[in-house]
Order: structure tokens, then sequence, then C-alpha cells
């Protein structure tokens, strides 16, 4: 499987499709490259299509430090350069958005269009911080499988929990999850631990924005979105019914139909913020 050398680590990407312009998606915490299969199959017709893991995370080389978010910044824009993917319309879903907008405040050059999903700008609540400091520390001793309850809770909305056309992805995911290494602690840790990204780093992002929030979202709620969306200068909000955490998996049609509406015309969805 394709991996790249960049920023002192390998990083293990999945492409496909071919045309004038690269999409790359950037994966949440717990998850991995895959969450976007369902954008990849409806893309790659038109588009050059990269989907990536982080260090430490799905199939990249750990390298044993750099789960903070500048460094997964600097990550992204060294596979974006390396891959000749730029300038791209970069996708980043929860930690994947906490680099996007990174990258797109510090990295103009790099990004073409912005997609935003279940994310926000700020530093995570300090109760937050406590309770899964506490739990990074007990991943790193007995691996992730024993809290994958939770983690599911998390990841996935009451709608999609409760529906059971979504059994077969709960399942598949599940399984995943109940899989992932002891050094997930990492990660986790370099997410509560993250700094805010500031109103005016926000304001400096000049590419067509759009920002996703699911209506079920517990971990990332739609205010936390319509905030960050005020910020961005023309971003457009869009709101999913009955999706929670990882909406590319819990209503990939809606998530998809949004993606290709900003990047086929870019200029006409530079809206400020709208309904649904």
């Amino acid at each position: 499987m394709p991996k790249v050398k960049v920023n002192g680590v390998e990083l293990f990407y999945k492409e496909s499709g071919k045309g004038p312009e690269t999409v790359v998606f950037s994966h949440g915490l717990l998850m991995d490259h895959s969450m976007f299969e369902a954008q990849r199959a409806a893309l790659e017709p038109n588009y050059r299509v990269i989907a990536y893991d982080h260090r430490g995370q799905g199939e990249s080389e750990d390298p044993g430090n750099g789960q903070d978010m500048d460094t997964l910044t600097t990550d992204a824009a060294a596979l974006i350069q390396a891959l000749s993917a730029a300038p791209c319309h970069f996708a980043g879903l929860s930690m994947g958005g906490f680099v996007g907008m990174r990258l797109a405040a510090r990295r103009p050059l790099l990004v073409r269009t912005l997609t935003l999903m279940n994310t926000g700008p700020d530093r995570e609540q300090w109760f937050n911080r406590l309770r899964y400091g506490f739990l990074a520390r007990l991943v790193a001793v007995t691996g992730a499988a024993p809290f994958t309850g939770i983690a599911v809770k998390q990841l996935f909305g009451k709608t999609t929990r409760q529906d059971p056309a979504q059994r077969p992805m709960l399942e598949d995911w599940t399984n995943k999850l109940k899989r992932r290494r002891r050094n997930i602690a990492e990660a986790l840790s370099g997410v509560m631990n993250r700094r805010e990204v500031t109103s005016d780093e926000l304001r400096s992002i000049g590419c067509p924005t759009l920002v996703i929030a699911g209506e079920d979202d517990t971990a990332r709620p739609p205010d936390d979105s319509e905030r960050l969306a005020s910020f961005i200068p023309g971003a457009r909000l869009v709101r999913i019914p009955g999706s929670g955490h990882s909406s590319s998996l819990e209503k990939p049609e809606a998530v998809t139909q949004a993606i290709r509406e900003l990047i086929a015309s870019p200029a006409d969805t530079r809206q400020r913020v709208s309904g649904r």
C-alpha cells in the first residue's frame, strides 16, 4: 500500500480517480482514511481523490511523537506538496477539521476549498481534558477495546445507533475501534490538549469554505459549527438531520452532495451562514 515519507514520518494514503483537481480527506480521532469511502466513490470519476491516515493512526507510521495539531498540520502540508496535490480541495472531519482550519489559515496556497465537518476552533473544555486525560492513561495500558462502547456513543448519533439499516456499518466500525492500538492514547491526548484557533486566524481564511454539522452530534454540537462558520468569511453552514459526529459515515449522501456543490462551483457557494 502506498506511503509517503514527509516531516520525518511515513504516512499511508489511498489514491484513486483522476482529474485536474484533487480532493484530500483527513479523518477524525479513532477513525482512519476509510471513513470517506462513500465520498471517494462518488467523486473519483471527476477528481483525483486522496485520503490519508494521521501519524500513529490507521496504517501510518507511529514515530512516538508529534500528535499535536500543529505537527499534524505540518504533516498535511508536506503530504499535499509531496503528492503534487496543491491547491487541493481539503476536507477534514473532527480531528481532520482541526488540521484543515490551521492549514487553510497558515498555508493558503495549498488549499483551493475547505470543508470542515463536525469540528470547532476552541480549546477543549477543562472537564473534558480531565476526563479524557484519565481515559487516555487507561487506554495506554489496556488498549481501546474496553472503552469501545463509550467511543461508539461519542462517534455516532442516537438516530444512527437506533436505525436497523445502520447496523452493518456500526458493527464494522465497532470491530475496528476494538482493534485500535494502545498508542491511540497519544492521539487522544493531542486532541484534548490542542490550542484554540484564534478568531484572527479564522478570519484570515480566504478560500471558499463549507462547515458541516450533525444535528445529533454530542461530541461537537451544532452550536460549535455555527460559531466556527461565523468567523470564516463567506462560510456556508449545512446542518444534517439524523447525523452524529461521523457525518461522512452516517449520512454519506448528504455529505457528498454538500462537498460536490462546493468544489464544483466554489464561487457560487460562498454565502454567509445558511440554514438547512
